[in-house]
């Protein structure tokens, strides 16, 4: 869209009005249709502010955003739409129903949209295709083929089961983590604590021995002194990082294909999105793929829900695979993410006409691999926060008790 000052007098006064229009002509059109007075120039100008912050006002009060809708509240639609399908309703008044039962804004809004859509005519896996950011491009493809093959409900809720099965092993990674991160916590604030409170109260001690102080100790000082005069500073700057980072993040595909990529070499961290994007995408794949949807089309929704972006452009290696008529093995080859075990097995498959069977038997393999890590998360990060807290303990002990040896020592003479 362009924007158009048009200046036109009314009742002996000059005055103006900004109007959003594709062209000039239709500018002057809508201007001439709102009858406000006799039209003295037309030209065309950037988008002024007060529009732009209007926008930006209805953006912020309207229910969509663009993000993911809550998985929780969407897969319970999901499960309710697919019982009074199969109880033989039809699809209108199941969203309806629907949009009645759930509490969630943006699914609500989303659903009223697509009953909207629906109940004039348009198909349901069309009436989804605007919300594709919302829903994932998994939910138009379940829905397409539900709609193709006469199952809307018994695909909807394989759906749900998919949607339920991604959520369920996020909440237990997070459940995983709880512990590791409330432990960090409570170093960070009893570093903290010490360093504020403790510190300065033996500082006062050394500085009346007039004594030398060892690197300990003076290493102890720099970080009260740093932590108490620029204690803010630091934190705000520590903030202004992040939104930094996020903002890059977000904006620039370089970068967030880069920290992705770095992402996936960070101990733990890295093995846990290794084998929860990949898991994912290949769980994924195998049901579409036995629900009857095309091979490229199962690729593209399967790697669309995996969220790291280095991992999704190795990915795209086996759909260019099979665009170019090469088997399926090929490409999991040339990704990179997959051993060469995984790779043989997908192979056997496909010679072999089970390829849905091979690929169920790497699903298993990567959740078993998955399951392993996550429940075993804490133990694996003990023996770093066991280092972490010695060295502190250490370097505290050392820092406050070399003086007062080397004090005693003196009065001692």
């Amino acid at each position: 869209m362009r924007y158009f000052r048009i200046d036109y007098r009314q009742g002996g006064k000059r005055e103006s009005i900004v109007l959003e229009a594709p062209s000039k002509v239709d500018a002057v059109g809508a201007f001439r249709q709102m009858t406000l007075g006799v039209m003295l120039s037309v030209r065309e100008v950037s988008k002024p502010i007060s529009m732009r912050w209007r926008k930006w006002i209805e953006a912020y009060r309207s229910p969509l955003r663009r993000k993911r809708v809550a998985q929780e509240p969407y897969i319970a639609s999901l499960r309710q739409i697919s019982v009074m399908l199969d109880a033989g309703l039809p699809i209108n008044q199941c969203i309806e129903e629907a949009i009645r039962s759930t509490e969630d804004e943006m699914l609500k809004a989303i659903l009223g949209s697509i009953l909207a859509d629906v109940e004039s005519g348009v198909s349901l896996s069309d009436a989804v295709e605007p919300f594709r950011l919302q829903l994932g491009s998994i939910s138009l493809s379940m829905f397409h083929l539900g709609e193709q093959t006469g199952t809307l409900s018994e695909s909807i809720l394989k759906l749900a089961d998919i949607l339920e099965r991604i959520q369920h092993n996020r909440r237990e990674l997070v459940r995983a983590t709880r512990y590791p991160l409330f432990t960090i916590l409570a170093m960070m604030a009893a570093f903290v604590v010490v360093i504020v409170m403790v510190v300065p109260q033996f500082q006062e001690i050394f500085a009346e021995s007039g004594a030398d102080l060892p690197f300990p100790t003076q290493l102890l000082i720099w970080v009260e002194h740093a932590v108490t005069r620029y204690g803010p500073f630091i934190l705000g700057g520590a903030i202004l990082l992040s939104l930094l980072f996020s903002y890059l993040y977000g904006k620039y595909p370089k970068v967030r294909l880069e920290a992705d990529r770095l992402m996936l070499r960070i101990y733990i961290v890295g093995k846990v999105m290794h084998y929860a994007m990949v898991g994912r995408f290949v769980y994924i794949f195998n049901v579409l793929l036995n629900a009857g949807i095309p091979i490229t089309d199962a690729l593209d929704a399967a790697i669309g829900v995996v969220e790291n972006s280095y991992m999704r452009r190795q990915l795209e290696t086996i759909k260019r695979a099979i665009e170019e008529g090469r088997p399926l093995h090929d490409g999991f080859e040339e990704s990179g993410l997959f051993a060469n075990m995984i790779v043989q097995m997908v192979k056997a498959g496909e010679q072999g006409g089970a390829l849905g069977t091979m690929l169920g038997k790497v699903t298993n393999y990567y959740q078993d691999r998955y399951q392993h890590i996550v429940d075993n998360v804490a133990s694996m990060i003990e023996p770093i926060l066991i280092a972490a807290i010695a060295g502190f303990v250490l370097v505290l002990a050392l820092g406050i008790f070399l003086p007062m040896w080397s004090m005693a020592e003196v009065m001692g003479m």
